[in-house]
């Protein structure tokens, strides 16, 4: 059941036949994921590609001051990952981690790329889901350096509602780049 939902969301995007869903599942691990809970660390190298099947997960950068600054969020249905450490098997620049007890599929890259040989299609999958992402991130840059930080927040409030409701405002002032404290004041300032 719960591999289905990868399934399904491959299937939004190439044909599966009975025999490629089959396949696919073989190469998957169901991992549980407790809250906070480190998967992926700066300098490591992320060997699987992580499919949220519940839950939550954040990538994020550790500035010198120690302020996180998130790049991510992943909720159900949704892929995570440092994708340069994935591709390239070099040190990833990314923490992941769970912001709430969550479940994961795991997919190790050589499994993809064993699963890319086996399965032709699967690799036009995997490259809208990648044309998708850099559309997102260069929307999300185009937004970081044009609007103002009310404005970044409205934009997440109306992009991710579901996510909204969920994740604390610490974490949305780091996903849209300031201060838990400059937030504050901005929501103040608007129901003043």
């Amino acid at each position: 059941m719960k591999k289905q939902l990868l399934i399904d969301h491959i299937s939004r995007h190439v044909m599966l036949s009975k025999n490629d869903v089959s396949l696919i599942r073989s190469f998957l691990k169901l991992k549980k994921v407790r809250r906070r809970q480190i998967l992926l660390e700066e300098t490591e190298i992320q060997k699987n590609g992580f499919f949220v099947v519940s839950g939550c997960l954040k990538s994020y950068t550790i500035e010198k001051n120690g302020f996180e600054r998130v790049v991510q969020f992943a909720s159900s249905g949704w892929w995570i990952g440092d994708m340069f450490s994935l591709k390239n098997q070099e040190p990833a620049s990314l923490y992941i981690d769970a912001v709430f007890d969550s479940e994961i599929l795991l997919l190790s890259h050589v499994d993809l790329n064993n699963l890319y040989e086996m399965m032709p299609n699967l690799e036009r999958c995997f490259r809208l889901l990648a044309e998708n992402a850099f559309a997102a991130s260069q929307r999300r840059i185009i937004e970081t350096v044009s609007l103002t930080a009310l404005e970044r927040y409205q934009c997440f409030k109306k992009r991710y509602p579901s996510l909204f409701e969920l994740l604390p405002q610490k974490l949305i002032a780091s996903y849209i780049g300031i201060t838990p404290e400059f937030l504050s004041r901005i929501l103040r300032d608007l129901t003043n």
